[in-house]
């Protein structure tokens, strides 16, 4: 190969990997459990930056079942994405809706895929953004007009 020609296979293998972190975000904004759960590795570690670390698919979807209610939601916009190999980055605005509550904040995820599985998601996120967010999603609770949108 020339230092200019692409390698097909890497390159299907790493669109291949994109399309599993995209089908596990979609799965959870289409409350599609078993879609998401098949989307990740058995021993899955799951971060967010600076809060506990779950490790395991059971420990994670469990985390997700409870946020399976009627009353909440979750939305995602991928900004841009790259891959190297089995390595998938996104840079993605996140929403969590609770009744009338929208949060939405900026998240950058690291992901890690073998197999067609997820093995590791590592996602870094701002506190102050978050607080930013929950402090305009509680306002837009009150005043639609200033509710966020993706």
């Amino acid at each position: 190969m020339t230092e200019h020609s692409i390698d097909l296979g890497a390159a299907a293998s790493e669109e291949a990997n994109i399309a599993t972190v995209e089908k596990l975000f979609s799965a959870l904004r289409d409350k599609d459990l078993d879609t998401a759960e098949s989307s990740l590795s058995d021993y899955v570690v799951y971060q967010n930056v600076g809060l506990p670390t779950i490790r395991g698919s059971k420990r994670a979807m469990k985390l997700f079942a409870g946020m399976q209610r009627p009353s909440m939601g979750f939305d995602f916009k991928i900004h841009r994405t790259a891959a190297d190999g089995e390595t998938v980055l996104n840079e993605r605005t996140d929403v969590i809706a609770v009744g009338p509550v929208r949060l939405q904040f900026w998240v950058c995820g690291v992901f890690e895929v073998r197999d067609g599985r997820i093995t590791l998601w590592r996602d870094y996120f701002d506190f102050f953004d978050m607080t930013k967010a929950l402090v305009r999603g509680l306002l837009g609770a009150v005043v639609p007009a200033l509710r966020p949108t993706l």
